[in-house]
């Protein structure tokens, strides 16, 4: 990982787009079971990126059981110009779905990256950089998992995405 500077055992404060890039990707790495993402436009700084999305293609193919489930807040901008994730999710459905975030949620300026309630990459901000990445703070990394749950319970498919996956 980049010169991000450590805080607290294993977290680390991120302040650039390629430490978060790379941030993204570790979670995305350590993931065994599942990975939760929310996102308001499926950054493609972010996640249309090789380094993130081989430890996805490698944990949905060697994992039967695995699951990824990505919240979009504005998923127009991933279907408008495409995406890559996007495109591996129609060809994997059986392991990646998406969801739109129900209005109630919308306004969440947060996004962040949870794998197996144990490893999380989040920013206050999703127009912003600045965030931490904690690959074994189980207690926080369930916290946020238990606000996706909530919001991923109460979205609905993401439409467009899915009638494109025929």
């Amino acid at each position: 990982m980049s010169e991000s500077k450590s805080i607290a055992g294993s977290r680390r404060v991120l302040t650039t787009s390629d430490e978060v890039r790379e941030a993204a990707a570790a979670v995305a790495a350590s993931a065994q079971r599942s990975l939760a993402i929310f996102t308001h436009d499926l950054e493609p700084q972010i996640y249309d990126q090789d380094l993130f999305l081989e430890p996805i293609k490698h944990l949905v193919l060697g994992k039967s059981y695995a699951r990824v489930r990505v919240l979009l807040v504005d998923p127009s901008r991933a279907i408008k110009d495409g995406n890559r994730f996007v495109n591996m999710a129609r060809r994997l459905s059986s392991y990646i779905e998406f969801r739109n975030v129900q209005d109630a949620y919308r306004d969440n300026p947060s996004a962040f990256c949870i794998a197996d309630e144990n490893a999380l990459m989040y920013r206050l901000q999703a127009s912003r950089w600045d965030g931490i990445v904690d690959m074994q703070d189980a207690s926080i990394a369930r916290k946020y998992l238990t606000f996706f749950d909530e919001i991923w319970h109460a979205s609905e498919v993401e439409p467009e995405i899915r009638e494109l996956r025929i």
